[in-house]
């Protein structure tokens, strides 16, 4: 039988080509045709020499997760239309969902991804209601339409209640970069450590990279359980909300309605609009400020025309006399018939006179 494109599973879904692969299988673009359409399947994997057991076991997970997500109705959670068995192999018919996930966007701006935390907060507070515990929210599993629309998928281990425990003793399941601490140190998975995985996400959006960017797994599993995640760099208006979602202690981490209320509130601030002109004063001149303005009319007079301005020290009131002084007295005896030069001297004259205090008390 075909293993790729063109295979026909269930006798209904016929392959036409591969979207996406992870550790809990590969999923592929499918056309159904009994009713028309395009979906998604999930060809879950199943490593070779399992035994009987074990297999029976990836069998039951993979039909926990169809019904984890299926009982879950939102637009942010991906929807599952069916299950089936396929030559002993678990497959899980969904919605197929163009978009890109967060992983392969990569780095985003703070204002793209406030609208993107809103909805995943909303999404996984229904499954949470529903009291499902997603276990794995990460970047890859964060699907990205064209439109903004978020969807969460990737049920594959989920915990819901009533299943029994699908792992072996002691197995952890999850992405390193995003488990939370507390289930490093073998605490169950609860709707906080979903959590923890969410500020993870967040920040790598923001970040371009997770908040533990070591280079394996252990040393990564080793950051989670000692340190605390490097400060953002990028994050400003979101750096409130990711530390509250990665605070250590599940006790003290943001919950998902204090998450929502934060969201919200800058989801509904606007932006502080800039001056269209404001040279900010560099550092060889601390007590300077510059503006610019538009050039008044020919024989117009601004009242603001003056562009340099020094807030912190304002000249003496005799200095300001003598300037004035010397000024007029030139301009007078221009008047009385000198020579035009002998004028300008005299100008100059006054000008320095006037100076003279301003020099000697910015020394003093």
């Amino acid at each position: 039988m075909p293993t790729g494109q063109g295979r026909l599973v269930a006798g209904r879904h016929e392959l036409l080509a591969q979207i996406g692969r992870g550790g809990m299988g590969t999923v592929w673009r499918a056309h159904d045709r009994l009713l028309d359409r395009e979906v998604a399947l999930k060809e879950i994997a199943l490593p070779h020499g399992l035994s009987d057991a074990e297999r029976d076991t990836a069998v039951r997970r993979a039909f926990r997760e169809a019904r984890a997500a299926a009982r879950l109705r939102h637009p942010g959670i991906v929807t599952i239309f069916d299950v089936v068995e396929e030559d002993g192999t678990p497959w899980i018919v969904m919605d197929l969902v163009l978009a890109d996930s967060l992983a392969a966007l990569g780095r985003l701006p703070e204002s793209r991804v406030v609208p993107l935390a809103l909805q995943l907060v909303d999404a996984l507070r229904t499954a949470h209601a529903a009291g499902v515990i997603h276990r794995d929210v990460k970047p890859a599993n964060v699907l990205v339409t064209p439109t903004g629309q978020v969807v969460l998928t990737d049920f594959g281990i989920a915990l819901t209640p009533g299943d029994p425990v699908l792992t072996s003793t002691g197995a952890l399941i999850g992405s390193p970069a995003y488990i939370a601490p507390e289930r490093l140190n073998g605490a169950p998975a609860t709707p906080a450590a979903d959590l923890w995985s969410l500020g993870a996400t967040l920040y790598t959006a923001i970040e371009g990279h997770p908040p533990y960017p070591q280079p394996d797994p252990l040393a990564v599993l080793a950051a989670v359980l000692t340190q605390h995640p490097a400060p953002t760099r990028r994050a400003r208006l979101l750096a409130p909300v990711i530390r509250g979602l990665l605070t250590r202690d599940p006790s003290h981490r943001l919950t998902a309605d204090a998450c929502t209320r934060l969201l919200t509130a800058l989801a509904n601030t606007p932006p502080e609009p800039a001056p269209p002109y404001d040279l900010q004063p560099t550092e060889h001149a601390p007590d300077v400020r510059f503006s610019v303005r538009p050039a008044p009319e020919r024989g117009a007079v601004d009242p603001q025309a003056t562009v340099l301005t020094r807030p912190r020290r304002r000249p003496k009131v005799a200095g300001t006399a003598l300037l004035v002084a010397g000024a007029t007295s030139a301009v007078a005896l221009g008047i009385l018939g000198m020579p035009l030069h002998a004028a300008a001297v005299a100008l100059a004259a006054g000008v320095t006179w006037a100076w003279l205090p301003l020099l000697y008390g910015r020394r003093r």
